[in-house]
């Protein structure tokens, strides 16, 4: 029997850009884990378009129902469910304000992409998750994907509420070029934090979450700079030489030329 903990450890092992490819697999393999395979691994995100809006939101396992997922914009589901789970009236309004808000910070930070934000109730708060997500459309030479999944709980307390957010972004970037070869990067990176926030009204919330995500897409962005393209331009740096070949051989033998006369 394969165990649930065992298989997610395994697929953050593996390109992420297969991810959905390989949980489809792993499903089709051991049925019975499915429902805890889908909320526990994170995937690249999908795109699908409103029909009642006509606008576009992003699928993710927080607002799916079933084989259905809910539009952040008009909040029915597609296929259409007559029992899908929505959140209450307050909640709801609080989903709507953030949506519009972080469609503004979407088309600020990454100038197009899609955005889309889902609340759903806890006993003393509530939790939501924010996604966003930008491509590149493959031009037959280069392509690219970043996808952001920001997870919260929001626990409220006497003016202030206690948020714990769990953020994940899945990069992947590919290029091919005569002078450059082939080169894949892909990757994923899981940070957390917790803090406590002034609250004076629902509102406030809005203003607090959006201020936890940015600032841990600011880090994680400039983590991902030093970690992935740093490294990659080291690693590079030390296989392929910017002197001409001829020339690199000319000085390799002037060394061990000076090597060898030390010896004598």
């Amino acid at each position: 029997m394969v165990h649930q903990l065992d298989t997610s450890d395994l697929l953050r092992r593996l390109d992420p850009k297969h991810t959905s490819d390989n949980v489809d697999r792993i499903c089709t393999l051991v049925p019975d884990i499915t429902e805890d395979l889908l909320s526990s691994v994170d995937q690249p995100l999908e795109t699908r378009r409103c029909k009642k809006s006509g606008r576009d939101y992003l699928l993710c396992d927080y607002n799916r129902d079933g084989d259905s997922y809910r539009s952040p914009w008009s909040n029915e589901f597609d296929p259409p469910l007559s029992d899908g789970t929505v959140p209450s009236e307050k909640v709801r309004k609080m989903e709507e304000r953030a949506n519009e808000a972080f469609d503004i910070y979407r088309e600020l930070y990454y100038e197009g992409g899609v955005s889309s934000v889902y609340f759903w109730n806890l006993d003393d708060g509530f939790a939501g998750v924010v996604l966003l997500k930008k491509s590149v459309s493959p031009t037959g030479k280069s392509e690219g994907a970043w996808d952001s999944i920001h997870v919260f709980e929001a626990i409220d307390r006497a003016r202030t509420a206690h948020y714990k957010l769990t953020s994940t972004v899945i990069l992947h970037l590919s290029a091919s070029a005569e002078s450059l070869g082939e080169m894949d990067l892909s990757g994923n990176m899981t940070r957390q934090i917790e803090q406590d926030l002034p609250v004076d009204d629902d509102s406030s919330h809005i203003s607090n979450i959006g201020k936890l995500v940015e600032d841990m897409e600011l880090k994680m962005r400039n983590l991902l700079q030093e970690v992935y393209f740093g490294k990659a331009k080291d690693v590079v740096g030390d296989l392929r030489s910017i002197a001409p070949l001829t020339e690199a051989n000319r000085d390799k033998a002037t060394h061990q030329e000076m090597i060898n006369s030390m010896k004598r």
